[in-house]
This record gives C-alpha cells, structure tokens and sequence, in this order.
C-alpha cells in the first residue's frame, strides 16, 4: 500500500510540472479604453498551479480566479497605460519561471469610441458567405478542418469566402448598398452542416475556409473605401459541438445543465408570461437550441465577461460598424443587460441589433433600449429585428382587402410604435436567412415584390435585404435552398447576376428596380432623418408621408385590383403648401391640384415640392 501510495504521488507530480499555454485570449488589447479592466483567460495543462506574474508600468493584476478544472486561470489586470506597448506574463512556480507569454497593447485608431453605427440612411446587405461568391477556390478545403467542400450538396459547403465579397464591392455600391452584414464568419469545424456559421468552435478564429482574421480587417477596410460598413454576426446563446472548450470545460457551469443536451422549449413568451411555471421558463433560455449547440450558461461570470470582452475585441480589431445578435431572448436576461451597457459605454455611437423572433410587438419592443416594459428590466440594446412589420407585410400584401385584413395589417403593426423605445431604429426587413425567398412567399409576383420592397426601403426604420432579393430570387422553405449559390459567384457560370449576363427578364426587371430605388434613397433625407406621418386605410390605399426639414415624400400604396383615385386635400394637414410630386421612377410631375390615379397593385412614391 505505501509503495502504491509513493507511486501515485510521484505521478502527479509529474504532472503538475507539465505546463503548457494553449489559449490566451483575449490574445491582445488597446489602450484607452473606456473601462481600464481586463480579464484573460489562460487554458494549458496545470496552468492554475503557477501564479502569474506582471511587472511593467501601468499595469497591474488585481485578482487571480482559479477553476475546479486545474487547466484554466483566469487574471484581471487593470490597464492604465496610456502609451502602447508590450509586455511578459510570468507564470511561476516556487520562485521558478516554468511558463511565459508576451502581450501587446495596441493603440487604437483616432475616434474608435466615436465611430457611427449603422442608422435609418443606410441599407444592410445580407450575405451567407459561402454561398455568395468564390475569390479563392485554394482556401475550399482545408486539412485541419472536418468538412470538405461539395457544391453538389445543397446543405454543404459551397465555397464563398471573404475575397469573394471583397472582389464584389463595387457591384454593392453600384446598388446603392450601404452595410453588409455576414452570416458568422467565425471558425466552425463542426463535421457537418457547417457552411452557415452559428456553431463556433472558435471565438477568436475566422475560418480558414473563409481567409483569415486579417483577410476580415482588409474587407473591413476596402468596403469602408466603397462607403460600405461591416455589421459581424454574434453568437452569445450557444456554441458548436466541436468547440476546443468541449473537450475540456472550464467549469462544470459553463454550459447549460452541465453540459447534458436537453432542448429549449422554444417559446418565446416564456420571458414574460405571468402564469408560466419557473421550470419552463428555464427550458427556454437554459435548453440547448438543437444537440451539435451546446447552450452557454451567461450567469457564470467568467464565462460573461469573455463574451462581453469577445464582442468589443472584433469592434476594435476588425473597425465594425455594428453587430447583429443572434437568439436574442434566449440568453439569461441579466446578462444581456451587463453586455448592451457594456458595449454602449465604449461605443455609445454605435449600433447593434438583436434578434427576437415574434410577430408580437410587445415581445420584440420588450428588448429595445427606452422601452415601456411590464417590470423594472434595464435593457441597452439599441435596435432590434421587426419582425412583426415583415409579416404584416407578407399578410398584408396577400390578404383580402377588407375592414381587418390586406394592407390595414400594416397600418396596425406601425400604430403599435408606441411600444418601441425609438421605432426609426429598428431594423425592418421582408426576407433573411431562414426565411422562404421574399419573391416566393409573395407568390412569385412581380407587382407584388416591387410593392413590399418600396414599403421596406420608404417606411420607418433601417432596411435589411438578403442576397439575392436584388435579383428576386426563388426558394421553397428548406434552408439549403433558400440560401442557394448567387448566380455569377463561381469561376464559369454562366448566368452572372453581377455583370447582368443571361439574366431572365423577371431577374433584370427586379435587379433595375432596386437599383434605382436603392441610389435614389442614398440621397433622400427624408427616409433618413424624417418623421413618419401615416393615415388610416380607405378602400385598400394606405398613405403615409416622410419629413425632414422642407423636404416630404409621399407614399400611395394601392393593394386592390382595380386603379384607385388619391384626393390629395385629404392630406392637406401635411402636404400645407406643396404644389406638385415627382415620381423618384419617371420623373413625372403630378399636380397636387388635381386627384391623383394610383394604378393597381403599385406603390407611388412622390417627392414633393
């Protein structure tokens, strides 16, 4: 028995001594930031039996956090240096240097804290990266990486990349394109159904298979030439199977019901239901979303600040103009509440849109910085997804005119603005990423998608469109075809949507008609910076104005099937003494003297003067 005993300790000794660094992150920081106080974490075999040390000016560790699991250590340090620079992490043991780590801080770009985010003058562009455009067929396959590429496989990996969209800037801004926001870029080495990029595997790792983390600044950079910002896709709720963290959890609390698979609920009302019992309420934040996404536990506090300290590393490195959060209400509610103040107070002219998926506006606008709320909540996300307009849209457009359906539903949904914290800043939309193509949900009819997207682009708010919409592109509802290759986007085809070739008459149509709506908004203050007056529906036409200062559009939409007639005295409240309207697609002057045919099925859109 002594003898085993001996042998045993002699073993773990010996392995005590082992000690490697695997991950650092965040692996670099800035000076001047607005909160002087970092955490890292340090991952390597035994790393929490050595005791970091740090001796340069201007930065100091304030407290060292050790986990049950001894190869995690994680240091707060406090960071008033005011020059960049560089710096050694000691790891010692018994007065022995058994481990180092040279760290960088950087200086950040003049008015970093300052920077814009996206707002009602722009338009979001967005991209499923692999399935948009191929700049480097090298990077397709990468041998480190569990999935191989197979464009034959329509929930495969297709090949798209970031040089793809770096190559394609000048067909955005041609559009008249503002913002691109991209599907997670981030590393996800998961052995299927990886091409989408909501299973990271690696916070601080652009896929390979897209390029790298500088091939992401550099896109960064040469969009911000074309007049074009970059919105990064955020993940907060959950990660992917494969994550490096699953093979060795920090704690035992890091992922949702210790790290055993039992799914969310998936009711949303969970959040506010007053008679829910406790437990279902848990099931919908606590549960995992499906079992390759194992579900993140943001109480941990470790684990929050990561993600917090994750979220303004990409802002500053990659110099974003917003991020769009996936899952929004899934997540533990206190937290989302440190992570949106936290992100606010270093950037606080930034934007950032949440994700809550309801048609109900009480549960989107529950979210929204400067919203009424049923209780005492904090929120300071600025935006978030409409998702009630897109479908009043879809409804609206396809239902029976009557009393209480067709285009009055979206008369409705835009009276209930009274909940949002601020209306003009939510981010509107009539098709994403998991949604059936907004051509096809209307039926495939061309009157009306030039109708729902001259809602989208002169309503409140900030317009979103995905790839393809441009070219009114079609899908049944499965994902691996409504986000299907965009034509042009790989080395010989034939069909180019950027360069107009072989294009149908239905694709160029659409494609002309963005293109002039889309340029003509660039330019019009009104759906910028105006104030939004609207009137109630009669006899299926729905009119509202917008406003800034002396100039004023009006918008007629006409869902019936027969041409309807306008009285502009009606709106003599808000027209007060403007004469005429220019068509923004003809030219063609209207009287406001005289009543104003509105054809069937369209939407008129006249500035007027």
């Amino acid at each position: 028995m002594k003898i085993k005993c001996l042998i045993t300790i002699a073993i773990f000794l010996g392995s005590m001594h082992a000690y490697d660094i695997d991950h650092l992150e965040p692996p670099f920081w800035w000076i001047g930031m607005d909160s002087k106080e970092l955490q890292l974490m340090i991952h390597g075999r035994n790393i929490s039996f050595l005791q970091p040390e740090i001796d340069y000016e201007g930065v100091e560790i304030t407290n060292v956090h050790r986990t049950k699991n001894n190869n995690y250590l994680f240091i707060d340090l406090q960071i008033e240096k005011l020059q960049n620079g560089s710096f050694d992490i000691f790891f010692t043991r018994l007065g022995k240097v058994e481990a180092e780590y040279r760290y960088h801080l950087h200086e950040r770009r003049p008015g970093s804290k300052e920077r814009l985010g996206f707002d009602a003058g722009d338009v979001i562009y967005l991209i499923t990266p692999d399935r948009f455009a191929n700049g480097d067929k090298d990077n397709d396959d990468v041998s480190t990486l569990k999935e191989i590429s197979n464009r034959e496989n329509k929930d495969g990996r297709h090949g798209g990349d970031i040089q793809g969209i770096i190559d394609r800037l000048d067909y955005l801004q041609q559009m008249g394109l503002t913002q691109i926001w991209m599907n997670p870029l981030l590393e996800n080495n998961q052995a299927t159904y990886s091409y989408h990029g909501y299973s990271t595997t690696d916070y601080y790792k652009i896929d390979p298979r897209f390029g790298n983390n500088e091939l992401y600044k550099e896109l960064s950079k040469k969009a911000s030439d074309y007049g074009i910002g970059v919105i990064k896709d955020v993940i907060l709720n959950h990660i992917g199977s494969e994550h490096w963290w699953m093979k060795d959890l920090p704690s035992s609390d890091w992922i949702n019901n210790e790290g055993r698979f039992i799914q969310s609920n998936h009711i949303h009302e969970s959040v506010h239901d007053p008679h829910m019992i406790q437990s279902e309420k848990d099931l919908f934040t606590d549960g995992w979303f499906v079992k390759t996404m194992p579900d993140l536990n943001q109480k941990n506090e470790l684990l929050a600040t990561y993600l917090i300290q994750n979220s303004i590393w990409w802002i500053e490195f990659a110099d974003l103009s917003g991020l769009r959060i996936d899952t929004y209400p899934y997540m533990d509610k206190n937290f989302l509440s440190l992570w949106s103040k936290r992100i606010s107070s270093e950037y606080p002219y930034f934007n950032f849109v949440g994700e809550e998926w309801s048609t109900n506006p009480t549960m989107v606008s529950y979210w929204q910085k400067g919203s009424t709320r049923h209780d005492d909540y904090e929120s300071h996300i600025p935006s978030m997804m409409d998702f009630p307009l897109q479908d009043a849209i879809i409804k609206g457009l396809l239902g029976k005119e009557s009393w209480n359906s067709g285009i009055g539903d979206i008369f409705r949904i835009m009276a209930n603005d009274f909940q949002y914290g601020d209306p003009y800043n939510l981010v509107i939309f009539a098709g994403n990423h998991d949604m059936t193509r907004i051509y096809s949900q209307l039926n495939e009819r061309m009157d009306l998608y030039k109708m729902a997207m001259s809602i989208i682009f002169t309503i409140r708010g900030i317009p979103q469109i995905y790839y393809g919409t441009e070219i009114a592109m079609t899908s049944s509802g499965d994902h691996g075809e409504l986000r299907k290759d965009f034509p042009g986007g790989w080395q010989n085809d034939w069909v180019d949507a950027f360069t107009g070739n072989d294009l149908t008459e239905k694709e160029y149509e659409a494609q002309n008609f963005m293109k002039k709506i889309l340029n003509w908004r660039k330019r019009s203050s009104a759906v910028a910076l105006g104030d939004m007056v609207h009137y109630p529906v009669q006899d299926g036409i729905y009119v509202y104005f917008r406003r800034h200062e002396n100039e004023l559009l009006m918008v007629a939409i006409n869902n019936t099937n027969r041409t309807q007639t306008v009285y502009p005295d009606h709106f003599i409240e808000t027209i007060k003494d403007k004469t005429k309207g220019i068509n923004i697609f003809n030219d063609r002057v209207h009287y406001l003297s005289r009543d104003l045919d509105v054809q069937s099925k369209t939407a008129l859109i006249l500035e007027l003067y």
